[in-house]
């Protein structure tokens, strides 16, 4: 299992970019919209890793209501998976909960799920399983 991505609330992905520019990335790609999360990225490739810079794209997704109630800076963190129906299966015979049933639509044709951030003591994990053959963008 690899880290794959770190996400990054903002209410601004200009804004957002500045620490991140000031120490020499740039950003990997247009920015893109997750419409079914209702939320714009921005990517900085670190290694083989990510930053994913997350802005609202409209007022009533999670990441506006994660803004409402908490300062801008690290939202979730990502783990890369080979097999997400299989990890998930595992997880929840480990007791594990999740935020939906079933695994949804990522940023770069990645299918993707929340762990609830109760079961991660504190911390929203997302798990993200990359297209056969895709190693991230």
């Amino acid at each position: 299992m690899l880290l794959d991505h770190m996400g990054i609330a903002t209410p601004d992905l200009d804004q957002g970019s500045a620490p991140y520019l000031a120490l020499g990335l740039t950003p990997d790609g247009p920015d893109e919209l997750v419409q079914s999360q209702g939320v714009n990225v921005r990517v900085f490739r670190v290694g083989q890793s990510m930053i994913e810079l997350l802005a609202p794209a409209r007022p009533d997704s999670a990441i506006a209501r994660y803004l409402e109630k908490n300062r801008p800076g690290l939202h979730h963190t990502a783990y890369r998976v080979a097999h997400l129906d299989a990890e998930v299966e595992r997880l929840r015979g480990l007791g594990a909960t999740f935020l939906s049933e079933q695994p949804g639509p990522g940023l770069h044709g990645t299918r993707v799920i929340f762990l609830h951030p109760k079961w991660g003591q504190g911390t929203l994990i997302e798990l993200v399983e990359h297209p056969a053959g895709g190693t991230g963008h």
